[in-house]
């Protein structure tokens, strides 16, 4: 389905637009966000630059998709500016999420609103035209999810075609499956024609590490610099619901140690599951403290925060806000 997209909007960036150390001038406030426990910055200020690679936003001016299951309160970019402000974070990926379909203009808007420290990651359901997709990269998109764990009528079939119609963009896939299936599919993924992301762990739970068989696919994968991981959604994998479980640390850490180069963050805020009370909402400081215990230095949390988004998303080597986080 192809919807029509307003164009690029140019804004100038920022007036107090800094770069490196002096950009974490925003960084380690208490602040009372929207969706998120607590209100403690995390416990060390981030590295300049630091990207949250998985966030969503709703907006109920956009119909949700026919059967979708996900179906939140509004979360705005206003809303997650109070997030960067309150941990640090300064780049953010934008993901449409489930509860929209293919439909991608909330993404986009966010990304409007964002400016040029966002990219973005859009859904597709193969019938597009090349004109759209091409609209979609002028507009900072990256990349395309396929989610096969709660997508409305998506399958495995798409894998290949999707992968082919988004390869002459330089785009990645993005991928949200059960382990079985991912398994299952071992074969298929390894001859995509272009990189993939897996999402929230790869939908692995602290038990399946070094015992399911796709825990071996995705680190083969990793190692071979086909794929990348995002340690986003612990929650989502952990048997408790919660980030702190201690039983992700082998999880997050075989990731790691398999490919650091290959791995990064994000924070799923605004936590859509927690919303329809599958499990408490997160506190995304702690979350973040979770993540500089994984990485156990500020070189290799640099690597997953900073340096590794850059090349997947392509961000430059300046941060330029199209806004203040403060407001």
């Amino acid at each position: 389905m192809t919807l029509p997209l307003p164009l690029p909007t140019a804004q100038p960036p920022f007036d107090g637009a800094v770069t490196g150390a002096g950009a974490r001038a925003h960084a380690g406030r208490s602040t009372e966000v929207p969706f998120s426990a607590g209100t403690q910055p995390p416990a060390a200020p981030l590295p300049a630059g630091a990207c949250d690679c998985h966030l969503h936003v709703y907006d109920g001016a956009f119909p949700a998709v026919s059967g979708a299951r996900l179906l939140p309160p509004d979360a705005s970019v206003a809303d997650y500016r109070l997030l960067q402000r309150r941990t640090g974070l300064q780049r953010a990926v934008v993901v449409t999420p489930s509860t929209y379909g293919s439909d991608n203009r909330p993404m986009l808007a966010a990304l409007r609103a964002l400016g040029d420290a966002a990219r973005g990651v859009a859904v597709i359901d193969g019938s597009e035209s090349d004109g759209y997709l091409a609209q979609l990269d002028a507009q900072r998109v990256r990349g395309v999810r396929l989610n096969l764990s709660l997508g409305v009528g998506t399958h495995a079939d798409m894998l290949a075609p999707i992968a082919q119609r988004i390869a002459p963009l330089g785009w990645h896939l993005q991928l949200l499956m059960p382990a079985d299936l991912l398994q299952a599919q071992a074969a298929v993924l390894a001859a995509l024609p272009v990189p993939l992301v897996f999402d929230h762990f790869a939908r692995l739970s602290p038990g399946d590490a070094g015992r399911h068989p796709a825990h071996a696919v995705v680190l083969q994968l990793l190692r071979a610099g086909r794929a990348w991981i995002k340690l986003s959604g612990g929650y989502l994998v952990s048997p408790t619901r919660s980030t702190e479980d201690p039983a992700l640390d082998d999880l997050a850490r075989s990731f790691l140690d398999a490919a650091p180069e290959r791995v990064v963050w994000g924070s799923d805020w605004p936590h859509a599951t927690a919303s329809a009370g599958l499990q408490p909402l997160p506190d995304d400081a702690c979350q973040l403290d979770r993540l500089a215990q994984w990485t156990g230095g500020a070189e290799r949390l640099a690597q997953v925060l900073v340096r590794n988004p850059a090349a997947l998303y392509g961000f430059g080597p300046s941060i330029e806000f199209q806004g203040d986080p403060d407001t």
